[in-house]
């Protein structure tokens, strides 16, 4: 019989992924929705027809209990959470309900089921904050910045201690930045990409942006799930950091994103200082070296592929819309 998937968070760019490399493999592939069941999932395209929806919510802990009762998968991806880090500061105590505690309800749910599947929850680098160490593995030192990195790291602990006590197979995914043209405009790459594309058609004349000085290490989403997967297929569960192991300047995503879009940033960048945020003392880059060692995996899509796949679908989109 087919194994049977659940996924939180699968209208977004993760899910999205995730369930299209499941169903690939032959999953039957449920998805966790806010209610009401039925919801659209433009991101899934035509596979969204193929997925089944199971009502739940990251803020009603026993939705969720219910949720993994009714379908009791065999694995259990937890992808769903507040992802824009600065409005974590807005509401610290809903960002920790939100994240640590569907977390903890989750994991609970999937012990109490006659047979627990396999759990993979995505943490973050967000963990690691001012972690002294770059780039930083499973090991680092953990000390967070914001209230987001505070629950995830909390998140990340719910995973190792249940694993420990109880034996389930349980995974954290300790995912470092990962884009598409699936991401959200509000994201830093998305922004620059979209101004890329704007630029290069003409439709704007600059793009306003913080630090350009500002590390990031990031990856394509869907190489991030390929090791999601991977994660759970393993024959003992671990803990995974998962990132491409080379830390970029803002700069340098700027320059891939105009050389796709086939302009110069050349006086196209303005400098905002009220969006440059302090110097971080510890850039924030992963060492992947467990995964690829345990796992065999490694990142297949290239930063100038993904930023170039984006800038892509920028243009196509924008020019749709004119």
């Amino acid at each position: 019989m087919a194994r049977r998937a659940l996924i939180t968070g699968i209208g977004g760019q993760d899910g999205s992924y995730l369930a299209e490399q499941l169903l690939d493999e032959g999953y039957e592939v449920v998805g966790l929705v806010r209610p009401p069941v039925g919801r659209d999932l433009p991101l899934l395209g035509e596979a969204a027809q193929r997925i089944e929806q199971v009502s739940g919510d990251l803020s009603d802990h026993e939705s969720l209990r219910r949720a993994v009762a009714e379908v009791e998968p065999d694995e259990l991806y937890h992808l769903a959470a507040p992802t824009f880090v600065p409005a974590s500061w807005d509401e610290p105590g809903a960002v920790l309900h939100e994240i640590a505690g569907a977390t903890a309800a989750l994991l609970t749910a999937a012990r109490e089921l006659r047979d627990p599947p396999r759990v993979l929850v995505a943490t973050s680098s967000e963990i690691f904050g001012e972690a002294g160490v770059s780039p930083q593995n499973e090991e680092s030192p953990t000390r967070p910045r914001s209230p987001y990195g505070v629950a995830k790291l909390a998140a990340h602990h719910l995973v190792g201690v249940m694993r420990r006590q109880y034996g389930l197979f349980a995974v954290s995914a300790i995912t470092y930045n990962h884009e598409s043209p699936r991401r959200p405009e509000r994201f830093l790459p998305r922004k620059v990409s979209r101004g890329a594309a704007a630029i290069a058609l003409g439709l704007q004349e600059e793009l306003v942006l913080g630090a350009l000085d500002a590390v990031r290490d990031w990856s394509h989403a869907a190489d991030i799930m390929r090791g999601a997967r991977m994660a759970l297929q393993a024959p003992e569960p671990n803990d995974y950091v998962f990132a491409s192991g080379v830390g970029r300047t803002v700069r340098e995503l700027v320059d891939a994103a105009f050389k796709a879009a086939g302009v110069s940033p050349e006086g196209r960048i303005k400098v905002d200082q009220a969006l440059v945020r302090a110097p971080e003392a510890t850039p924030p880059v992963g060492d992947p070296s467990r995964a690829r060692e345990l796992l065999g995996w490694e990142p297949q899509i290239s930063f100038d592929e993904m930023i170039a796949e984006m800038v892509a679908a920028d243009i196509a989109d924008l020019r749709a819309g004119a």
